[in-house]
């Protein structure tokens, strides 16, 4: 009994080390091949020339993921959270919306702040900029989207975080969020420790063995984390595209419909998988007759309220300021796919 138990432990564990993404791509190539072998063929060929097609795009990507991370720049967070509140806010949403940000550590970096006195609105200004743009993610949005939609989607990103941050403060004036955080929640973690004892970013990483060694095992980490997602989107793209009308599209998303950018918010919120894999998605629906603004909608709602970003916010504050990000990521969602259709339309 002791060793079929001590077998279940096993397989368990070795189940937790498989990757989602990778095995969501064997399963569905796996679905494809049993039900329908030739669009299994047509969509391993559809992947193929798609990764070949942004390969370049990937390699800048992966290429300034680990340049932040070998020269330390990513750890210059500390810096957008000092001086005047009403500058800080500026400070910290552009920082949020243009930064490399640290992937270990959101829930941890979010509380130090908190727990170090930093001002709600500050850090709520780099809260909702943060998960929708960075160097990777606008290289790769101009590569899947175009470069207009990757500047319109940064400026989103920033004008969110001020928008959010300002009205945060308005909030507080008015004694409201006066205890933003949890019972129980601390400082810990490498992002805290980021915040709390910030160091001098070394532009000329090469000159030393380690940093030279963290740019290696980072090219390595983030190339394979954007290619097992770039693979999925890639796959349910010519899913997608197979199945799914395109009249069907136009019809609910199209330029036409009164409801397409409300409606993209709405379903941005549940169906928003990971900010890499949502770019080819988005391309194909945009492609299939979605309105410009819908997809930007999408982005910028469904971005805010992943279920990653979501989560942390959950688990750092209290109940009525979760409520009040999902509130400002709708309002922003909403606002950037109008002002993105007006330009764009």
């Amino acid at each position: 009994m002791t060793e079929i138990a001590l077998k279940l432990k096993d397989f368990a564990g070795s189940a937790k080390r498989i990757d989602r993404a990778w095995l969501a791509v064997a399963v569905i190539f796996g679905l494809l091949g049993a039900i329908v072998p030739q669009q299994a063929g047509a969509s391993v060929g559809f992947v193929a020339n798609s990764l070949i097609d942004i390969m370049p795009f990937l390699a800048v990507a992966v290429g300034m993921a680990a340049f932040a991370r070998a020269t330390g720049a990513d750890g210059l967070i500390a810096y957008a959270f000092q001086g005047n509140l009403v500058l800080m806010i500026g400070v910290a949403a552009l920082f949020g919306g243009l930064s490399p940000f640290c992937s270990c550590g959101v829930i941890p970096l979010i509380a130090a702040l908190l727990a170090m006195g930093v001002p709600l609105p500050a850090v709520m200004a780099f809260w909702l900029a943060s998960p929708l743009m960075d160097p990777s993610m606008f290289v790769l949005t101009m590569g899947t989207l175009g470069l207009q939609f990757a500047l319109a989607k940064t400026l989103f990103a920033i004008g969110l975080g001020l928008a959010g941050g300002y009205a945060t403060m308005l909030v507080q004036a008015r004694n409201g969020f006066a205890d933003p955080l949890r019972e129980g929640v601390g400082a810990g973690g490498c992002g805290g420790q980021r915040v709390r004892e910030p160091q001098k970013a070394v532009w000329s990483f090469w000159t030393e063995e380690a940093r030279v060694a963290t740019f290696r095992k980072e090219m390595l980490k983030s190339g394979l984390f954007l290619l097992k997602w770039m693979t999925l989107a890639f796959l349910l793209e010519s899913i997608m595209l197979a199945y799914i009308p395109g009249e069907s599209i136009a019809a609910m998303l199209g330029t036409e419909s009164a409801w397409a950018i409300p409606l993209a918010v709405v379903v941005g919120v549940p169906a928003y998988l990971n900010g890499y894999a949502a770019l080819p998605l988005v391309a194909g629906l945009i492609d299939m007759g979605t309105a410009p603004g819908a997809g930007m909608a999408f982005l910028i709602a469904g971005g805010v309220t992943s279920i990653p970003a979501a989560i942390a916010v959950w688990a750092l504050a209290k109940r009525h300021v979760f409520f009040w990000y999902i509130a400002l990521s709708l309002a922003g969602g909403l606002a950037s796919g109008l002002l993105y259709q007006a330009y764009a339309g």
